[in-house]
C-alpha cells in the first residue's frame, strides 16, 4: 500500500520546500482479461484497471521550468517547460504529456515538480508507461483548471506515445487507466471507442498475474507479421465481401462458409483466432452480466490454447505457466495477457488457493524454464483520479 506521507518526505528531500501545495493522482495499471490481437481486426478488447499502478506527487515551482524524479528509477531531471525527445530517459513519457497539450493549445501557466512513484513492474505488460501519461494529463488538467474528460485524456496519451515517443501503441492500455472502474472490465471497440462498463463480481476469486520475467524480443517483428496476415486473409475475403476492411466485421458463420476463400494455410489460421476471439469477447460480457464466472474461465482457456495454435504468439514460457496454472485446484481459467512472447499470464484463481497456485507455478515454471517468475494478486480497480487523503 501507498504510504503518501513517507512519498511526501521524499519530494520534500527532492525538491525542498516544507510539502504545502503538493496535490497527488493515481493511475492504475491494466491487464486484458480476454481479446488478444483484436484491436487491430476491429474487434474488441476487454481489459479491467488493477489496484495498483502509478502515484504522482505534483506541486507548483516559483520558476517555468519542470522538475522530474521517480522513485524507481536514479536519474532525475529538470528541464525547460518547451521539451524535448532525449532518448533512453523514463521522463520522456511525461514530457510527451506536456508536448500533447501543448499541441492541443493548453499550455502551462507555471512549472511544476513531479515525483512518480509505481508499483508496475516495468516491462511487464501492464501498462506501466500509460499509467504514467495518464496521471499526468489528469494532474496537470486539474491544476491549470482545465476539463478532465477521460477519454480525451486517453486519447492525448495515446498520441503523445506515439508521436513524441516514437511507440506505436494503440489506445487500449490509456483507455483502461483513464476509464477504468472498480469491479468492471471494459468492453472496448478500439476503433469506435465506444465502450461498456461490464460488472466483474469476482467474489471469492482473485485475479493473479504472472510474470514470466522473459524478455520480449520477438514482439515487433512478430506483430508486424500477424497484421499482414490479417490483411491477406481480408484480401482474399474480399472476392465475397468487396466491402470488408477489417476481420471483425465479419459474424463466424459467414466466416465458417467462406474460410476456404483463403488460400494459405498459416493465413487461414490467423483469421480464424481472431473471427473466434472476438465472439469470445462478446460471450464474456454474456457470462459475467450472469455472474458465471467458471463460464468465463473456460471462455479464458479457450482463449490461451487460440494464442497458442492458432496466431502462435505464446512460446514456451507462457505455455509452461499456463499450463502449471491450470493444474492447481481452483483455478477456473488461465491465459496469456499481451502481445505474447513473454510478459504476462492472467489467472482466476480462488482464494483459499492462491498461496497455492504460487507455490507449485512458480516451482513449476522455473524447472521447465529456468526462469524464476514474479506474482500479482489483484482486484480490478478505478480509473485515475485525485487522492485528497492518506492512501
Amino acid at each position: 500500500m501507498v504510504q503518501i506521507s513517507s512519498l511526501k518526505q521524499r519530494f520534500i528531500q527532492q525538491f525542498g520546500g516544507d510539502g504545502s501545495g503538493i496535490s497527488v493522482f493515481q493511475a492504475p495499471g491494466r491487464v486484458n482479461l480476454i481479446g488478444e490481437h483484436t484491436d487491430y481486426n476491429g474487434g474488441a478488447v476487454f481489459p479491467a484497471a488493477l489496484t495498483f499502478g502509478t502515484t504522482l506527487l505534483i506541486a507548483p515551482r516559483d520558476d517555468d521550468k519542470l522538475g522530474f524524479a521517480s522513485t524507481n528509477f536514479p536519474q532525475s531531471k529538470v528541464v525547460s517547460a518547451d521539451v524535448s525527445f532525449e532518448e533512453d530517459d523514463w521522463t520522456n513519457y511525461p514530457k510527451g504529456i506536456v508536448w500533447e497539450l501543448a499541441q492541443q493549445g493548453i499550455g502551462l501557466s507555471q512549472g511544476y515538480n513531479f515525483l512518480y512513484h509505481g508499483e508496475i513492474p516495468n516491462g511487464s505488460g501492464l501498462s506501466s508507461s500509460a499509467s504514467v501519461e495518464v496521471v499526468t494529463a489528469f494532474a496537470l488538467l486539474t491544476l491549470e483548471g482545465q476539463p478532465t474528460d477521460t477519454v480525451q485524456i486517453a486519447r492525448w496519451s495515446q498520441h503523445a506515445e506515439n508521436e513524441f515517443v516514437g511507440v506505436k501503441c494503440g489506445i487500449m492500455d490509456q483507455f483502461a487507466v483513464a476509464n477504468g472502474r472498480k469491479d468492471h472490465a471494459i468492453l472496448l471497440d478500439c476503433d469506435t471507442l465506444k465502450y461498456t462498463l461490464v460488472p466483474f463480481r469476482s467474489g471469492e476469486y482473485k485475479i493473479v498475474i504472472g510474470n514470466t520475467n522473459k524478455r520480449r524480443g520477438l514482439v515487433d517483428s512478430k506483430y508486424n507479421e500477424r497484421r499482414s496476415e490479417c490483411d491477406q486473409a481480408v484480401s482474399d475475403l474480399q472476392t465475397v465481401f468487396p466491402e470488408l476492411t477489417l476481420l471483425g466485421q465479419l459474424t463466424p458463420s459467414q466466416f465458417n462458409v467462406n474460410d476456404h476463400l483463403i488460400k494459405n494455410d498459416t493465413v487461414r489460421r490467423r483469421a480464424r483466432h481472431v473471427i473466434e476471439e472476438i465472439d469470445r469477447v462478446q460471450q464474456s460480457m454474456v457470462v459475467l452480466s450472469k455472474d458465471d464466472l467458471a463460464a468465463f474461465g473456460v471462455l479464458m482457456n479457450a482463449s490461451h490454447d487460440s494464442l497458442r495454435d492458432l496466431y502462435e504468439v505464446t512460446g514456451n514460457e507462457l505455455d509452461a505457466m499456463v499450463a502449471a496454472a491450470r493444474k492447481v485446484p481452483g483455478v477456473l481459467g488461465s491465459r496469456m495477457t499481451g502481445a505474447g512472447f513473454g510478459g504476462c499470464t492472467v489467472s482466476l484463481v480462488h482464494q483459499d488457493a492462491v498461496e497455492r497456485f504460487i507455490s507449485e507455478v512458480g516451482s513449476e515454471y522455473e524447472s521447465e524454464t529456468g526462469l524464476k517468475a514474479d506474482f500479482y494478486v489483484c482486484d480490478i480497480g478505478d480509473g485515475v483520479r485525485e487522492i485528497t487523503g492518506e492512501a
